[in-house]
């Protein structure tokens, strides 16, 4: 892992401490292994929902994507003899 890129946790939340390298090439959280060490992630390696909370406004916001095309409503039905006029029919 290259020194001077942001490490960050599972979650997102970036870290700034101590680390350490493991024997697989992951680098963890602390000087040495211990019971409170957490594996540490390069932010391209994080899924979608921690890099949200990393950078926020990473996603696009709902302003910035393209509208959704809404339906064409079904017209009125006609009803013969009204000539030929849009008539709502009513129930009773």
């Amino acid at each position: 892992m290259a020194k001077g890129v942001k490490h960050y946790k599972r979650d997102g939340t970036e870290f700034t401490g101590a680390t350490h390298k493991m024997p697989d090439g992951s680098l963890h959280s602390g000087k040495t292994h211990g019971k409170t060490s957490v594996k540490l992630f390069h932010f391209e390696d994080l899924s979608k929902t921690a890099k949200e909370k990393a950078m926020p406004g990473y996603k696009m916001n709902k302003a910035m994507k393209p509208a959704k095309k809404k339906k064409k409503a079904a017209p009125a039905r006609r009803t013969s003899g009204q000539g030929g006029r849009r008539v709502r029919t009513r129930s009773y």
